[in-house]
């Protein structure tokens, strides 16, 4: 059983003024975030702009980070597409490379059912060795993937965690209950952590992580630890990170405040843009009241 540690960031990726990969600074990047909480990357996922990176992008990243911070944090790859055959290569690839897993995302558009989901993510575990996670995000796939499917998943020795991020917290204690004790589930939403560690969540795949990556790590250790207190005081206190930086669409707003932070990670391709002005004074008065600028 692969255990990738409690806490781990969805990782940015860092661009240039010409909207190129700052392949330098996704490097720095990295290791700043393995210094500071996170015990894995996730990289080319959501937050790291995957719909817009292209393929030779995708794989480049994942040797500059594995690179990066090999000894010092996991790093999973994020190589689910809309496209059966299209995650199949990009997993192979990740696995050629050295990551240490992939993260495989409900596909999005063209909305299977159940039984597609089963049978897409059952090819994906044949196609490779590497231990997987399920990434579940209707809001973005458009399709659930229910709890059933979930469990029959878990049974495929392949799927070690799912990164749950319906908003269903009754899902997730269905989910729970259902798969075997060592299959992972990861919140993948900030301000839902706590809750989800409440029902028998493993940790977070974070996004504020990249700019309070200690404070969530300790939050989370105390919460596994049965520290409650104390985890509920600091997610108190970073209950206005999660709005500030949920402001508008992910990853604008955590791209602003990196900038903000010292980390030039550039703006976001399009079809996404930049924090407006009253978004970035917003995601400036989060980062001020915690003392991170």
């Amino acid at each position: 059983m692969k255990d990738f540690g409690r806490v781990l960031t969805a990782m940015v990726t860092p661009f240039k003024e010409d909207l190129s990969i700052d392949y330098d600074l996704a490097s720095k990047l990295a290791k700043h975030l393995a210094e500071n909480g996170s015990d894995g990357l996730v990289v080319h996922g959501t937050t790291g702009e995957s719909p817009t990176l292209t393929h030779e992008e995708e794989y480049e990243l994942y040797k500059v980070i594995v690179k990066a911070v090999k000894g010092k944090a996991v790093v999973i790859a994020g190589t689910g597409s809309n496209s059966t055959a299209t995650t199949i290569k990009s997993t192979k690839e990740a696995e050629k490379i050295g990551c240490d897993g992939a993260m495989i995302v409900v596909p999005y558009y063209n909305k299977p059912p159940q039984e597609g989901l089963f049978q897409h993510f059952k090819t994906v575990a044949e196609s490779t060795k590497l231990p997987l996670i399920i990434y579940n995000i209707p809001g973005r796939s458009s399709r659930n993937m229910e709890p059933e499917t979930v469990k029959r998943l878990s049974e495929i020795k392949n799927y070690v965690a799912i990164k749950e991020a319906s908003g269903n917290l009754d899902q997730v204690k269905k989910i729970r209950e259902i798969t075997p004790k060592d299959f992972l589930i990861y919140s993948g939403d900030d301000n839902l952590t706590i809750p989800i560690m409440e029902r028998g969540g493993h940790g977070v795949i974070s996004v504020v992580t990249h700019v309070a990556g200690k404070m969530v790590k300790e939050m989370v250790e105390a919460q596994a630890s049965g520290n409650l207190k104390r985890a509920a005081e600091i997610n108190a206190k970073l209950e206005p990170l999660y709005k500030g930086l949920f402001v508008t669409t992910n990853p604008i707003p955590i791209k602003a405040a990196l900038e903000m932070a010292g980390f030039k990670v550039g703006k976001p391709r399009l079809p996404l843009v930049e924090a407006t002005p009253k978004e970035k004074e917003e995601i400036k008065k989060a980062l001020k009241e915690l003392g991170i600028i």
